[in-house]
Order: structure tokens, then C-alpha cells, then sequence
């Protein structure tokens, strides 16, 4: 399944480099393609919250009066929002929502990544967040 998500984002290195727009991309792939992409960012992002958890306590535990910065919580809370809690791993949901979410023109030139991070607001139910995104990546990658 890794191998496939790798695959994936090579791939998608490679559409950008080729000057396709993200829907295409996406639309070329089938269901499972599209679901280990998913599965791939998911655990990418699930990793990297992971280790950076690990390096706060390690840090914390070290030095006494350590605190917390604001940052560190503003990081996990823009990691959460590419993940749908919600959802939890049915990730052919995600899948179709994503389908869906490209099949509206306005959205054809949001990156992948951005569009993920749409769909998973809206499936846990944060349906203000998700608009507000939505409209200025409309706006930001409007051509």
C-alpha cells in the first residue's frame, strides 16, 4: 500500500512539473489509486505529527521550565484539518468526495493537497472553515 502512495506522489511531482492542473491529475487515476494516495498523505501527516510530538516531550522533559509555544499547537491543529477524524478509514468516502469536489470547474487548478484539506473539513462537519478555504483557493489559483 506504501509502495503505492510513493508512487502516487511521485507521480504527482510530476503533473506539476508537466504544468497539468491538480484535477487532472487526480480524475486519471482509478478508486484504489485515488484511495492510497489518500492513505499516503494520511500517514505521511500522521507520521510527521507523530515525531514532532515525540521531539516536544523529549524536549520537555529535559529542561524544566520549558513551555509550549502557541506554534506548536497552531501546527497540530493545520495538521488535523488535512485528516477527517470523522471519516476515520473510509477512505473511498474521501475518495468520492474528492471526485466530486473536482468536478466543479471552479476547483480544477486546487492543489491535491488543498482540495484534501476542503473535503476533510466539510466531512468533520466544519463547514465554515471549509468555505472560507475553499474561496481563497478559488481566488488564489483562479486562471
Amino acid at each position: 500500500m506504501y509502495i503505492k502512495a510513493f508512487t502516487l506522489a511521485i507521480s504527482f511531482c510530476c503533473a506539476f512539473s508537466q504544468n497539468r492542473p491538480p484535477a487532472e491529475f487526480w480524475n486519471q487515476y482509478d478508486k484504489d489509486q485515488k484511495i492510497a494516495f489518500i492513505n499516503g498523505a494520511y500517514g505521511a501527516i500522521s507520521k510527521i505529527k507523530s515525531h514532532h510530538k515525540l521531539e516536544v516531550k523529549k524536549q520537555y522533559l529535559n529542561y524544566k521550565n520549558w513551555v509550549q509555544p502557541y506554534y506548536i499547537e497552531r501546527f497540530y491543529e493545520i495538521s488535523d484539518e488535512y485528516i477527517s477524524e470523522k471519516v476515520g478509514y473510509d477512505l473511498s468516502l474521501i475518495a468520492s468526495h474528492m471526485d466530486a469536489f473536482y468536478s466543479n470547474s471552479d476547483n480544477f487548478n486546487i492543489p491535491v493537497m488543498d482540495a484534501l484539506r476542503v473535503v476533510s473539513l466539510v466531512q468533520d462537519n466544519e463547514n465554515k472553515k471549509a468555505n472560507i478555504r475553499l474561496l481563497r483557493y478559488q481566488q488564489k489559483y483562479r486562471k
